[in-house]
């Protein structure tokens, strides 16, 4: 029961940082991240099959959303250094 509470609450914390702003929930994507795949693996989740693919949902819509997010702040570090170097002239 242990293994499924945890699992519970995985899958509860993931769905809410999803429903965050983009730059609070990266970063509650990498704590979630930390916290429940650091030192367990995806076949440690103890879930029902309806819970399992809402978490697998929200697990590859992240990914996507992180991969988007690095490339949107890749491009604004750019743009901050260019303004930063226009500045310095």
């Amino acid at each position: 029961m242990e293994r499924r509470d945890w699992s519970l609450k995985a899958l509860n914390e993931l769905v809410y940082a999803d429903s965050l702003d983009p730059d609070d929930k990266a970063a509650a994507l990498v704590s979630w991240h930390n916290r429940y795949l650091s030192e367990n693996t995806i076949e440690d989740f103890d879930l029902e099959l309806q819970d399992l693919k809402r978490l697998e949902e929200l697990f590859f819509k992240s990914i996507k959303f992180l991969k988007i997010h690095k490339e949107n702040t890749r491009r604004e570090l750019i743009r901050i250094q260019k303004m930063k170097k226009f500045l310095d002239n």
